[in-house]
């Protein structure tokens, strides 16, 4: 009669959970901003004998293709019957907290060189005080030659940092929102001054070492997405390892666990997946889930299997399709836990979480997971033997948040959110449950076959 919570580890064999978290633990030491995740995750689809979708030669009821947005979003598709009858998806989004450089970011103040930035969604400031960063990205040139920038993420690399305030002298009692400000969010870049310079010595001199390295100038950075994250390269957690902490868990664990089950599925309808950018910030842009490029990637489906309206028939696939949006949420954390109502918030080792809805203040900007569509998902879940629990972002009024689910609701899927609960969600350090992980993974695998 009641609902009781099962934890991961008194049901499932220890050596798979293991295995799987090994290979998961690979892939975050790669994917470290959303350009470097499409690049691993399209290497992974290569490798797996799917082929980019304008290449495509073959049966059109029988594919297994991707497409790719501007390098920073990706679809993969599973086809094997006409795409009418709809698709199980699973979706996520790639991008995470961050600090970018700003179009002109180099500066000298004080005889140091210091990169300015912009920090990208959110982020407690203070989290990114004093611990050792990288930088990665590319600059496009005036020509428009491309340049890949990876600094710090070798062990024969320098790293940066931006220096904290030191305790003698923080004396001033003020609120977090006062005493860390965006605009002191700056690197250092370096101290030894250009000889024969009498202005900006220091800055001309880190000016000529990235010359020098990339062949590049000032002005290049005007045309370049450098991102700012953390030099930390993923860990094992707890005397027993059955933690993994990583920067950009949120939301780089779901797509990892869908990609996989993308691979593992074997399904009679059509499945796939998609990962986008722009999720930490509203989702908007062209590479964002507001954007259209999944969609012209269906109908690019559609006219290859003879559909003479694909526009029309395309509301009719969505109106088909059922959504998983792959999406982390909070885990209980023993000292904060009066911010949580504890009958239905998440806890770490106990399975993949189903949130019905997200928001904020009247569960407002989420989609509401249609009752019928949970029902359909739970007896999914259950029949596979899918150990899941529910969530919810906090108490009523304490906090929310958004998923990229609702956009899929708009063009009518059904969709609900679901993924493993995180510790230290948004910081640059998050911890996930290895056991979380792997069942996540077996509740999207388990989905996409059967739902």
């Amino acid at each position: 009669m009641k609902m009781e919570r099962k934890n991961v580890w008194h049901h499932r064999k220890k050596e798979e959970i293991e295995a799987f978290s090994k290979e998961y633990i690979e892939f975050m030491s790669k994917a470290k901003t959303e350009r470097m995740t499409v690049k691993e995750i399209k290497r992974i689809l290569d490798e797996s004998g799917f082929v980019p979708l304008e290449d495509f030669a073959g049966d059109p009821m029988n594919m297994t293709v991707y497409a790719v947005n501007r390098g920073k979003a990706i679809a993969a598709f599973r086809v094997v019957d006409d795409l009418k009858r709809g698709l199980n998806l699973v979706v996520a989004h790639i991008d995470s907290p961050r600090l970018d450089f700003k179009p002109n970011p180099l500066i000298e103040d004080e005889q140091i060189a210091l990169f300015k930035t912009h920090y990208y969604g959110g982020i407690k400031k203070y989290h990114w005080l004093s611990i050792p960063l990288e930088i990665h990205g590319v600059l496009f040139k005036n020509d428009g030659t491309e340049i890949e920038i990876h600094i710090g993420d070798k062990p024969e690399d320098p790293v940066f940092t931006i220096p904290d305030l030191l305790p003698h002298l923080d004396k001033e009692d003020a609120k977090i929102s006062e005493k860390f400000k965006g605009e002191n969010l700056m690197l250092i870049a370096g101290t030894i001054p250009l000889s024969g310079e009498e202005k900006e010595a220091v800055k001309t001199n880190v000016l000529k070492i990235l010359n020098e390295m990339y062949g590049i100038t000032e002005e290049d950075f005007v045309s370049g997405e450098i991102e700012v994250v953390p030099a930390f390269s993923p860990r094992e957690v707890g005397i027993d390892r059955s933690l993994i902490g990583a920067y950009g868990q949120d939301d780089r664990i779901c797509a990892y666990t869908a990609l996989r089950a993308l691979l593992s599925a074997n399904s009679e309808k059509s499945i796939g997946v998609i990962f986008f950018d722009k999720e930490e910030i509203g989702s908007d842009g062209n590479t964002g889930a507001k954007a259209r490029f999944y969609l012209k990637a269906l109908r690019q489906i559609l006219k290859m299997q003879g559909a003479k309206d694909s526009e029309f028939v395309l509301d009719e696939v969505l109106e088909n399709t059922s959504v998983i949006s792959g999406d982390v949420c909070a885990a209980v954390n023993p000292p904060y836990k009066d911010v949580h109502d504890l009958h239905n918030a998440p806890k770490l080792g106990y399975g993949v979480a189903l949130v019905k809805y997200t928001g904020a203040r009247g569960k407002y900007s989420t989609n509401d997971a249609h009752a019928e569509f949970v029902a359909r998902v739970r007896k999914v879940l259950n029949e596979q033997g899918v150990i899941w629990q529910v969530a919810t972002l906090g108490k009523v009024d304490q906090g929310g948040g958004g998923t990229i689910a609702k956009f899929f609701a708009e063009r009518g899927s059904d969709v609900i959110d679901m993924g493993p609960a995180l510790l230290g969600m948004h910081s640059p350090f998050e911890i996930s449950s290895k056991a979380d992980l792997f069942e996540t993974y077996v509740a999207y695998r388990s989905l996409m076959e059967k739902l």
